[in-house]
């Protein structure tokens, strides 16, 4: 089947999407349980691989997967991409319409739909979410116990500066001697939080609001992404997950036989990281010049000499597919690596910060004591 580019540029939701860093790590905090998780999306894009694979239509496909699920939500957002197929609906448009999936998942399946190959890429964006999943449950699982200890350690605080120390408070007071300067500092922290807390989760919520706003302004957003993108350790990381959707995209693209023009265009459009992006931009007009992708790739901050040498490779060898495929394990191990040793760092950093408050704290619960216990004496 011959694939034309128009195809995809003509078909495209006019639907604009705010991009935000956080979108390839996307949270997977829902509310009231509306929201289509990298979890379900895994589920979804794998059986339908699977379906597909045996021959059955998407249509029917769609109806299996449908009658297989438990939650009234989830049922409702199939049904409404079912009755758009049944109604003539291309299923990528359908799939984008329903507001759940990303620009990167509407251009993947609707590759797969004009090339005929919508069961493999079913089955790479399977892989993709299964990969993301994996890093989720290594980041939460080093993030629960100092969670735990953290707001345990509030709890308790909060709870001995408004019972307790006022107590002694009262007993200095009788006795005409003022509070150590340490306990004073932390009293007041508590009474402006109770007085003013409500204040404060309001504040939050609007600066999130707020940032979330301006986010969906270029000039700002690639403000953001380039901060991030230089910022130690994150930034390595944030770009190797991007570089794995990179060479997963192209991987795919070469597979379905389409030109590496083409691909690097339609890649350009699902990436949402504006340094790489850009950087694609760059490479698409160094191709249009006559360069080749190994050339067009060298001198870009964003790419590193692995891929360019491997680029090389593939260029001479007629081996793209291959390696793109093996560049794309390589990145996704590297990003599981880097999300284990990440979460290891961040614990005993988080444990450190609560100890340190904890001691604090205590520093200032007990020096009223201490200070009653030499008068009194």
């Amino acid at each position: 089947m011959a694939f034309k580019l128009e195809n995809i540029q003509n078909g495209s939701p006019k639907r604009e999407f705010g991009v935000e860093i956080e979108n390839m790590l996307k949270k997977e905090i829902t509310f009231f349980g509306t929201s289509f998780s990298s979890k379900k999306k895994y589920e979804f894009y794998n059986e339908l691989a699977v379906l597909l694979k045996a021959g059955i239509t998407v249509k029917d496909t769609l109806q299996l997967i449908k009658e297989n699920l438990k939650k009234t939500n989830d049922k409702i957002i199939i049904e409404e991409i079912l009755n758009k197929v049944i109604n003539g609906v291309p299923f990528s448009d359908a799939v984008f319409a329903s507001k759940q999936f990303s620009e990167y998942e509407y251009y993947s399946v609707k590759i797969g739909e004009e090339t005929g190959t919508l069961a493999k890429v079913c089955k790479s964006l399977a892989t993709f979410f299964e990969r993301k999943n994996e890093q989720k449950r290594i980041i939460i699982s080093a993030l629960t116990y100092p969670c735990i200890v953290l707001s345990t350690a509030i709890l308790v605080v909060i709870f001995m500066l408004s019972f307790v120390v006022p107590m002694f408070q009262d007993i200095f007071n009788q006795n005409k001697i003022e509070l150590p300067f340490l306990t004073q500092v932390i009293i007041g922290f508590s009474n402006a939080i109770k007085n003013y807390g409500g204040y404060l989760v309001f504040g939050i919520i609007a600066l999130i609001v707020f940032a979330k706003i301006m986010l969906k302004n270029e000039s700002v957003k690639e403000i953001v992404h380039n901060i991030i993108l230089k910022t130690p350790i994150v930034g390595k990381f944030i770009t190797k997950i991007y570089l794995a959707q990179f060479t997963q995209a192209i991987s795919l693209l070469t597979t379905a036989k389409i030109p590496m023009l083409n691909s690097i265009q339609l890649v350009k459009k699902m990436i949402e990281f504006i340094p790489l992006k850009k950087s694609l931009q760059k490479v698409e007009d160094s191709i249009l010049k006559g360069n080749l992708l190994s050339q067009s790739l060298a001198g870009n901050k964003m790419f590193d000499d692995r891929i360019i040498s491997l680029v090389k490779v593939a260029e001479e060898t007629n081996q793209t597919e291959f390696v793109f495929n093996q560049l794309n394990e390589q990145y996704n191990n590297e990003v599981v690596q880097q999300s284990k040793l990440i979460a290891t760092i961040i614990e005993p950093f988080i444990i450190i910060i609560v100890g340190l408050i904890v001691g604090v704290l205590l520093v200032a619960l007990y020096l009223p004591m201490f200070k009653l216990s030499s008068v009194i004496g």
